[in-house]
Parts: structure tokens; C-alpha cells; sequence
């Protein structure tokens, strides 16, 4: 009996609390304005349609926080205005009462479409779910609930269709949207050997994949797992901003008794019961937090937490990883340095000659050179490996080495690299690249260096963050020289290098003694450090578990630009929400004094303050439209 009372009461509450029924509330509230003053005495009464409409729900909330929350938190900004509403009751101003229920039920409806608003990415995400899926079994096409979808299934994807579940395409050429998962406005092309993922449209040519993650497993459905995490995380300011308005209803209930035994006019008292009301405090907060969530969300970058926007916010230093932040994060190429007579196309086809039965990244970057150059490899014969040293192989009669110096010094009659060749290896260490010599039996011919390329977007990335203020950190496995050459590249003044990942935890913990840090990784080996850092930012973790559960933001794509568009995010939530409670602050200071002067009735104090409060909603939701400048090398400054 009881549960079935408590389900009736919030019907009825819901019913209420919604659009229509509070807008019926605000005519009747209108009409009970207007009609006295065109000659309608009773016309007065027509307010406790809006009392009952709009104040009952307020009723409901106030009792039920009593009842359920713990601590001072039972006294509510709702326990307030029901007081307020209550006392201007009791003192027959029917329209004050009416119209305190009415502008806060206003204001929780402004809040409530702010927050589907930023919700709407969320609703389009489980929308992209497909529900059914083309699955080639035995040759033939059968139409199966996604749901029956297993690993290694082959899917078949028509134009038009959303991808069902994350794969690699085994056959067909196609273009695929997939904006809603990296921010990227142009489809990309993918051809057999790319991965797809779900919840992303196939634009133009038919294809087969096979499929690697279904279920709770795929990207579109961590996406959605962490947007929701992100809308059920409160704020620290929020939380604040909570806390505040409990402590406001005592102050509020002292002052009122205080201006009532030094004037002994009610009025007076209930007019600052009427104007104390934080509403504005209260629903700032939520309102710029979502919708800034929501915002991030359009952008591809998905935001955890309320307190993960805050700490980026307030953070000072962002730390970044090298390998996969801000260099790609696979081994290239770089230069082919030729020692004797022989070209460096004869000593690519060479080197990638010998190095195609290794497994090594560095023969595997070596016979992707020569692939690209559309090169023809030689036969080799008695291929020889050493693990951690090198490879060697006889070609055409002649055996050949490759490796770092000290396994070409064991293996050959050369004692040790001449001036020549250890000038040029001293040289390529400087630049922080690896070095892989070829030798025959007597002497050098020749190394080819390899490298890992940065993102042509990390300068300009870490100027931004510079500008902001933010010290940038880059911690690294990698020997102080690889570091130091790619720091200088990239901007960066202060390295920490050769560390393991627990010294990059050590590395986080002392930043944190300067400030808030935020560390940004791959979201793999570098899962310790973000958990450690104030806030966490993984990059490109589409298909990644670890990065979803280490990272308090995700960004979708591995596009460092996001970096200074989500410190500029936090830093304008912020002092939006700074913005909010100060306005609030300052009209409820004004809105007290002038009540206690007599100035404002509970009418006018009423639409004095709700006023003000609607406008500092409407202030936060604006923060969803809010433009990043792009263009502005002064992101801090700019709104």
C-alpha cells in the first residue's frame, strides 16, 4: 500500500511539474493579476490554481529530501521556497505565492530542456545502434537481430547502412561517416585490412567485414556507457552549490525574524523569505555543467564527469606521453645514408632483402619503405637472427648484417666503427632517431634511421596550451636525446625521460605538488599515470577498455587540437559558473536589503529575484552554442 501511494504521489507530481499543466498555472496566475484591476475583486483567487499546479510539486520535493537526505542536506532550496510560498499564504498576498512556485517551476523546466538538450548526442548515439544485421554464412545472406552477432561473424554493410558492430574489412571499398564517434566532418576511406566501427555509416560502396567487438563490447556502446557516467556525476562546484543552499535557509529564516522584531511589519519578513530563495545558485551549476558535457560530446571528446570539466579547468600542467600522444606512434623511415659505392635504393632493396623474414619493428618499417617505393626484393638464404642484436643473410653470395654496432662488431672482421660512421650515428642519435648499420663481412655500407614521426598539430597545439598559461610536461621512456630532440620540435621546455611507468606515476605525483595535473596518454601503458593525475585524458580510444576505465576524457580521435579546445572548455565553464553565483549572490544581497527597507512587497521581491535567477540559467545554457576560437591565438581571453 505504501509503495503503490508513493508511485501515485510522484505520477501526480510528474504530471504537474511538466510544461502544459505549469503554463495553465501561469494563465490562471496572469488572470489573477489583470482582473482585480479591471474591476473583478474575486478575480484574485484564480492564483491558487497556480498554487496548487506548481506548488505542490515544490511541496513533494521539499518533504521528500527531509525524508531521504541525510544531514543538513534535508533543508533544500525547495524546503525555502515552499516556506516563502507558505508564509506569503498566510499573509493573503495569493498572487506572491503563486508567483514563487510559478518562476521556480520555470526555471527547473529551463534546466530540464538545457539538459535534454545536452543529452540529445547521447539519444542520437543509442539510435545509431542498429537492430539488424546482414550475416554471410555458408555463402548465403541471412538478416539476424544484432544481438546473435559473434566475433568473427562476416557481415555484409550496403551503402547507406550503420555499422552494426566493430570489425575489419575483409572485402569492398567504401567511404564511412564517422563523425559521430572522432568529430571528423569528411567520410574515410576504407579498403580491406581498415577498421570499422559501430555506429558509423557506410556512405558509398558495399563491403564485407568481419566482425571483433559486438555486444556491450563495441565502441558505440563505451561511447554511450560513458556519456551516461558523465550525466550521473555530480560536480564539486555543484555539490558546493548544494551545500549552500541548505546553509541558506537558516540565514534566510534568522534574517526574516530579525527585519520582523526590529520593523514588526510581517510583510517585510516574508518578502525576504521571498527573495532569499537560491534558485539561481542551485540551478546555475547543473544547467552550464551539462551543457558543456553536451557541447564536448558534439566534438568528439567525451567528458566523464562534471568533476572531471572542473579539474580541467583548474588544471595548471598537462603532462603528455611521446609515443602515440604527440608522435604517431609508428616507426618510419627517415633517412638512408649510403657509406661506399651503392645507391640508396640499392641499399633499401638490400636491407629490406634481408630484413623480410624478421618480425622486428624495425624490419617491418624497413620492408614498408620499400613497398611504398614499389622496390623488388632479392633472394636471400641462410637467414640468421639474434634476438636483440640483429639479422644477417647471404645475397647473391655475399653475407650481410644488420644491427646495432656492437652485434655488427661481434659478427664481422670490422673492430670498431670507423670516425665516419660513428660521427653519422652520434649525429642521428641527437635527432632521437634509431639507427639499423649494414655491413658485409669487412666494412659499413651503409644505416638507414628510423624514427617516429610527431603530429604536424603538436606545435601549434602546445603554443595554444602556452598562452593559457599551462605548463606542459613531456614524460617519456625514451633516452634524454630522443626526448630532447622531439621536445624542442614540439615546444617543450621541461622533460623527464627514461622512465618506466612507475616512475611516471612518481613524475605525476610530484607535478601535483605545483598544482592540478593533467596527464594525456594513450590510454594503455600509460593507464597507471592517468589515473594519477588529477584528470586523466586518453586519445584516440575507440575499440581501447583501458583507456575508458583510466581516462576521466576520451577524445575519439587522435587529434591534438582537442587538447586546447577542452582546456578552453573548462576554463569558460568555470567562470561561467562563477559568473552565475556571483549574479545570484548580488541580486539576492540587493533584493534582502531592499526588502528589509520595505522597498519590495512579496510580489515584486518575487519577481525581482526569479527574474534574475531565469536569466542566470539562460546565461549557463548558452554555454552549449558557445564557439571555440580556432582562429584566436588567444583562446583564454576570447568568448
Amino acid at each position: 500500500m505504501t509503495a503503490n501511494t508513493g508511485d501515485f504521489f510522484k505520477r501526480a507530481n510528474d504530471f504537474l511539474a511538466g510544461w502544459p499543466m505549469t503554463l495553465i498555472g501561469g494563465i490562471f496566475l496572469v488572470a489573477s493579476f489583470i482582473l482585480p484591476r479591471i474591476g473583478y475583486s474575486r478575480g484574485e483567487y484564480f492564483a491558487w490554481v497556480c498554487v496548487i499546479i506548481c506548488g505542490l510539486p515544490l511541496l513533494y520535493l521539499s518533504i521528500f529530501r527531509i525524508i531521504h537526505n541525510k544531514g543538513i542536506s534535508k533543508i533544500s532550496s525547495a524546503l525555502l521556497i515552499t516556506m516563502a510560498m507558505i508564509a506569503a499564504l498566510l499573509i493573503g498576498d495569493l498572487f506572491a505565492a503563486g508567483e514563487v512556485a510559478f518562476i521556480m517551476e520555470i526555471g527547473a523546466l529551463l534546466e530540464d530542456m538545457t539538459t535534454e538538450r545536452a543529452k540529445k548526442g547521447l539519444k542520437n548515439l543509442i539510435a545509431l545502434t542498429p537492430e539488424k544485421a546482414r550475416v554471410i554464412r555458408d555463402g548465403k545472406e541471412y538478416i539476424v537481430p544484432v544481438s546473435e552477432i559473434t566475433e568473427q561473424d562476416m557481415l555484409r554493410i550496403l551503402p547507406g547502412e550503420t555499422i552494426p558492430v566493430d570489425g575489419i574489412v575483409s572485402s569492398g571499398v567504401s567511404s564511412v561517416d564517422q563523425s559521430v564517434m572522432t568529430g571528423e566532418s569528411l567520410p574515410i576511406d576504407k579498403k580491406a585490412g581498415d577498421e570499422v566501427y559501430s555506429g558509423t555509416i557506410n556512405c558509398y560502396g558495399s563491403m564485407d567485414i568481419t566482425a571483433l567487438r559486438t555486444g556491450e563490447d563495441s565502441s558505440i556502446q563505451k561511447l554511450i556507457r560513458m556519456v551516461q557516467e558523465a550525466e550521473e556525476k555530480k560536480a564539486p562546484t555543484q555539490t558546493i552549490a548544494d551545500k549552500w543552499a541548505s546553509w541558506l535557509v537558516p540565514v534566510a529564516l534568522l534574517i526574516a525574524i530579525g527585519a520582523y522584531l526590529i520593523t514588526g511589519d510581517i510583510i517585510r519578513a516574508v518578502t525576504v523569505m521571498v527573495v532569499f530563495c537560491p534558485c539561481a545558485l542551485v540551478l546555475a551549476t547543473p544547467t552550464a555543467i551539462m551543457a558543456a558535457i553536451g557541447q564536448a560530446t558534439k566534438h568528439g571528446v567525451i567528458i566523464k564527469s562534471g568533476q572531471a570539466l572542473e579539474e580541467m579547468g583548474q588544471a595548471e600542467i598537462i603532462a603528455f606521453d611521446k609515443t602515440g600522444t604527440l608522435t604517431r606512434g609508428q616507426l618510419e623511415v627517415s633517412e638512408i645514408i649510403s657509406l661506399v659505392d651503392v645507391s640508396e635504393k640499392e641499399l633499401l632493396v638490400l636491407a629490406a632483402s634481408v630484413e623480410s623474414r624478421s618480425e622486428h619493428p624495425f624490419a617491418k618499417a624497413i620492408q614498408k619503405e620499400s613497398d611504398k617505393e614499389g622496390l623488388s626484393l632479392k633472394k636471400i638464404e641462410d637467414f640468421r637472427m639474434q634476438a636483440g642484436g640483429g639479422v644477417s643473410a647471404s645475397v647473391e653470395g655475399t653475407r650481410y648484417y644488420l644491427g646495432k654496432e656492437a652485434y655488427i662488431t661481434s659478427m664481422t672482421q670490422i673492430d670498431s666503427a670507423s670516425p665516419e660512421v660513428s660521427s653519422v650515428l652520434d649525429s642521428l642519435r641527437e635527432k632521437g632517431k634509431a639507427s639499423v648499420i649494414i655491413a658485409d663481412e669487412s666494412r659499413v655500407i651503409g644505416i638507414i634511421a628510423l624514427s617516429d614521426t610527431i603530429r604536424p598539430e603538436t606545435k601549434d597545439m602546445v603554443k595554444r596550451l602556452q598562452e593559457m598559461k599551462v605548463r606542459t610536461v613531456l614524460l617519456t621512456g625514451d633516452n634524454i636525446k630522443a626526448a630532447g630532440y622531439l621536445a624542442s620540435r614540439a615546444g617543450i621546455s621541461d622533460i623527464r625521460a627514461d622512465l618506466m611507468p612507475g616512475e611516471k606515476v612518481d613524475c605525476i605525483s610530484s607535478l601535483k605538488e605545483s598544482g592540478k595535473v593533467c596527464m594525456i596518454g594513450d590510454g594503455v601503458n600509460d593507464a597507471p599515470a592517468l589515473k594519477t593525475a588529477d584528470i586523466g585524458v586518453a586519445m584516440g580510444v575507440m575499440g581501447s577498455d583501458i583507456a575508458v576505465d583510466a581516462a576521466d576524457v576520451a577524445l575519439m580521435k587522435d587529434d591534438l587540437t582537442k587538447v586546447p579546445y577542452l582546456k578552453w572548455l573548462g576554463n569558460t565553464t568555470i567562470r561561467t559558473i562563477r559568473t552565475a553565483i556571483t549574479l545570484s549572490m548580488c541580486i539576492n544581497f540587493i533584493a534582502i536589503t531592499l526588502s528589509v527597507l520595505g522597498v519590495l512587497t512579496p510580489t515584486t521581491g518575487a519577481l525581482v529575484h526569479n527574474a534574475g535567477s531565469c536569466f542566470v540559467v539562460l546565461l549557463a545554457a548558452l554555454l552549449y552554442d558557445r564557439k571555440y576560437p580556432k582562429e584566436n591565438h588567444d583562446p583564454v581571453n576570447s568568448q
